[in-house]
């Protein structure tokens, strides 16, 4: 009964935001009703109950960081000219409706992998292809759909993605080698997506849009919208009709650039501002550093406004559940019922999705469940030293990729937050978009989820080069130890 109970923040948070509560309150009250559970249960303090809150939050201070510069990334890219120049070139090459989707997916695929973060990719690419999905007639919700799923394509797998290097720091196993194990079944999945957003693309017009005829059709009242919600949009427009040098293209590449040679993600966001500035005044479309400061003073502005204050309440509430450690009697349940080595490692990838629908952040999730599958793993299967290597190398994909790629498919997800604050305030049309339209057209998510899932399950990852689980004889449940070791 009380293992039950642990759980039931986890329905209080579900359902206050299914039932269209936004995050900003759910979160804070889905605190306070686990506070008062862990101190009526396990009778813990309320002062206990903040101090985890607190603990958990200091893994959050690089990603407030990373946040902050996102959003001024997004502003500077659409106020000098670098969103409206890669929008120019892309319609300059034929771009149109029916590619748009999945040229935002491959675009972010690729910069989510360079610079290791989905929150900056997409706070990157959200203006850049929202505005010329607009141009060209496309579909906004498919767009947004490719957007989040490319943006976290590499935050799953990249060198220098903090979770990738988490998890596979809880997991005890080198980052390179974890990329290695699961690098044909993540280009696997990117094909697979791409395929995917094509073909729900294909009822789309071919006709490659004029941009000054799409932004005269734009009603007066968006313009009044865009005015007062968000000026750098009206700019960025404007630069479209009116053209700008396809060099400022070159503070994108930069951005990549920079993740390719391994810099961190904060350098890397800053080099993206830094030449933006730059490019911004050689082209004219930056006349002063006042007025820089100014951009880049809004976008720290606006996800301090929301996307920070969101994610604190998140991180407050996870600490909470880590410390009733809520999840240790699903871990007892999942040793007992198993029979086979790979249905206890498809287990443990449940535990990591259940886990991060629980904390509402991918990181709280890795951080609170690796331990816990990484102890089920190590207490329950019996294997060689590589063998037990190779289950840790899949525990960490578990924990990253139920983490990242199951956030996408978890309504009240802080991922969810920050897609429909950026794609509102960017392109303020998308307002009424809510976080099951954007799940329901991620199709790279379901697709990576659900193979990973399966593949598991059945065994049938052994068809997947490097991936595959090793199996029974090779390892086997400790419960079975006298039927194999009698061999």
């Amino acid at each position: 009964m009380k293992s039950l109970l642990k759980l039931t923040p986890i329905c209080v948070i579900a359902g206050l935001m299914l039932s269209g509560m936004d995050i900003l309150i759910a979160a804070p009250l889905s605190f306070m009703y686990a506070s008062l559970v862990a101190m009526i249960v396990d009778r813990f303090k309320f002062q206990e109950c903040l101090d985890a809150a607190l603990e958990n939050l200091k893994h959050f201070l690089i990603v407030f960081l990373i946040l902050e510069l996102a959003y001024a990334v997004a502003e500077c890219f659409m106020s000098t000219g670098v969103a409206a120049s890669v929008i120019n070139i892309s319609l300059a090459a034929g771009l149109n409706a029916k590619s748009v989707a999945v040229v935002a997916f491959l675009l972010t695929c690729v910069l989510s992998t360079a610079t290791g973060t989905s929150w900056g990719t997409f706070a990157a690419c959200a203006p850049i292809f929202l505005w010329l999905n607009h141009i060209v007639g496309g579909n906004t919700l498919l767009t947004i759909g490719a957007i989040a799923g490319g943006s976290c394509f590499g935050d799953n797998i990249g060198l220098i993605s903090d979770t990738t290097i988490v998890s596979s720091g809880i997991q005890q196993v080198e980052v390179i080698k974890r990329v290695r194990h699961q690098g044909v079944w993540s280009l696997l999945c990117l094909v697979s997506g791409a395929v995917i957003f094509y073909l729900a693309s294909l009822g789309l017009s071919e006709v490659t849009a004029q941009a000054s005829e799409a932004i005269a059709q734009i009603p007066e009242e968006v313009w009044q919208t865009l005015g007062e919600e968000r000026p750098s949009a009206v700019t960025l427009l404007k630069l479209v009709k009116t053209g700008v040098p396809y060099y400022l293209v070159i503070p994108l590449v930069i951005v990549i650039a920079t993740a390719v040679k391994g810099y961190s993600t904060l350098i890397c966001l800053a080099s993206g501002i830094i030449s933006s500035l730059i490019f911004g005044f050689i082209a004219g479309t930056v006349t002063s550093l006042s007025g820089f400061f100014e951009v880049i003073y809004t976008g720290f502005s606006d996800a301090g406004g929301w996307s920070i204050a969101m994610m604190l309440w998140v991180g407050a509430f996870g600490g909470v559940m880590r410390l009733m450690n809520a999840f240790d009697p699903v871990a007892v349940l999942v040793a007992r019922v198993v029979r086979k080595v790979r249905h206890l490692m498809f287990a443990n990838s449940l535990l990591c999705l259940l886990g991060n629908a629980a904390l509402s952040d991918e990181m709280a999730q890795i951080v609170t469940i690796g331990p816990i599958i990484k102890n089920i793993t190590e207490e329950n299967i019996v294997a060689s030293k590589e063998d037990m290597y190779t289950l840790a190398l899949r525990n960490a994909t578990f924990s990253d990729a139920m983490g990242v790629l199951g956030s996408q498919l978890i309504p009240w997800h802080c991922y969810m937050g920050f897609f429909l604050g950026i794609s509102a305030s960017v392109y303020p049309l998308a307002s009424g978009i809510t976080a099951g339209d954007i799940i329901s057209h991620n199709y790279f998510s379901m697709i990576a989820v659900a193979s990973m899932l399966i593949l598991t399950f059945t065994g049938w990852d052994r068809y997947i080069p490097l991936f595959k689980l090793p199996e029974e004889p090779k390892v086997y449940l400790k419960n079975d130890a006298a039927k194999y070791e009698s061999r």
